[in-house]
């Protein structure tokens, strides 16, 4: 296997600290029970691959920009250096394709971890994704975490806090690791895979036959009886649907099992796909192959209103905080807001606004445009009145 992360350490400008890894070990707390699971979820459960892609996949699409502080304005700064380090984080990974597996590590594990590998000014020059479930926090009485262990074949490589940006939903019962949304679907989630098991298995093992009894009234020998059994098993224990033939009034067929609409199994699975979405923050009329376009058009707004923006904010928020100090003070990261706004009360706020605001507090409110040296005074500002003339300048 390529071991990148060895090559990325061996360029990292400043070194992690090494760590008595077995007592880092013994001090390391318990992760989340699922995340083990996490991944086989993910492949085996439709609706979880569904809603962890669509939050990943139009999460990577929203552009971040580095915005710098003067007073309560920001002002946005054209191609700044974090940008352009998002825009190509490493040789083995675009942009994204980082976004996206960040939102996906969060969705799937509470977690998500970037490597960052120094470049000769001492900044972060290359960006890598570090998988949660090889990584380990090592907790620390003063510093709250010491650094991170992260385990690569077979060896446990110590990392530096500084080293690590670690991203993490909220979690009630850890200081260290996020919780998942699967956490709290698990039951929603294994209710679906049984449910579509057993499914499954009906029209594939059992071959559609429902389950029951032969039950034969009369007494008939014991090679009878296993001849009877073998030739029922022969002919309806394949993989395709026969008819049954029988001769005489002696024998029948009980049915015991309960049918598709007996257990009114569509609505069942429908059921458990709502909860599995609603945990994730989907909307069902996203999905939903009843919903009118009203309806699509409703669910796709509150999706990137109430889900996908404040994911959005939670990653810019924790990159404000723990990367752009290395490029000074005073700057701030931000996605493009792409909640939908309703452009006529945005206009009406402009107007209202217009004749109260110079130009460059208009353009720094509504426009996030840098001042202007023409710009300070406001919109409608009097002109001076002309000097009459006198009579015998005319």
């Amino acid at each position: 296997m390529f071991n990148w992360l060895g090559n990325v350490r061996d360029r990292l400008r400043r070194r992690a600290p090494q760590f008595d890894l077995v007592s880092a070990q013994q001090r390391i707390p318990q992760s989340a029970p699922l995340d083990a699971h996490s991944a086989r979820v993910y492949e085996q459960s439709p609706w979880v691959y569904i809603a962890i892609n669509r939050i990943a996949e139009a999460g990577a699409l929203v552009p971040l920009k580095v915005f710098s502080m003067q007073g309560e304005r920001r002002i946005g700064i054209d191609n700044h250096p974090l940008e352009q380090l998002l825009n190509n984080p490493n040789p083995l990974t675009s942009r994204f394709e980082l976004i996206e597996q960040t939102l996906g590590s969060l969705e799937l594990h509470g977690n998500a971890y970037w490597l960052l590998v120094g470049d000769e000014r001492g900044r972060p020059g290359e960006i890598w994704m570090l998988r949660p479930d090889r990584v380990s926090v090592v907790p620390d009485a003063a510093r709250v975490v010491a650094g991170y262990l992260y385990q690569l074949d077979g060896q446990t490589i110590p990392l530096s806090a500084v080293e690590v940006l670690h991203f993490q939903r909220w979690h009630p019962g850890s200081d260290f690791y996020g919780l998942s949304p699967i956490s709290a679907a698990r039951n929603a989630v294994l209710s679906d895979r049984h449910m579509a098991d057993w499914n499954r298995h009906t029209f594939g093992k059992d071959s559609g036959v429902p389950a029951g009894i032969v039950n034969i009234r009369d007494f008939i020998s014991d090679s009878d009886f296993e001849r009877l059994k073998r030739e029922w098993r022969s002919n309806y224990g394949g993989t395709s649907r026969r008819t049954a033939f029988l001769r005489g009034g002696a024998v029948e067929w009980q049915h015991i099992g309960l049918s598709h609409s007996d257990l009114d199994f569509l609505q069942g699975r429908r059921a458990q796909r709502d909860e599995i979405l609603n945990i994730f923050g989907i909307p069902v009329g996203l999905v939903s192959e009843n919903a009118t376009e009203a309806n699509a058009k409703g669910a796709e707004r509150q999706f990137i209103e109430r889900t996908l923006y404040p994911k959005l904010v939670r990653l810019a928020e924790k990159i404000s905080a723990e990367m752009l100090p290395f490029y000074g003070g005073g700057l701030v990261a931000a996605f493009d807001d792409i909640r939908p706004t309703d452009s006529q009360a945005r206009l009406e706020e402009i107007r209202t606004a217009y004749p109260l605001l110079s130009i460059n507090e208009l353009r720094a409110s509504y426009f996030q445009l840098p001042p202007v040296a023409w710009g300070d005074a406001p919109v409608h500002t009097p002109r001076p009145k002309p000097l009459p003339q006198n009579e015998e300048g005319s």
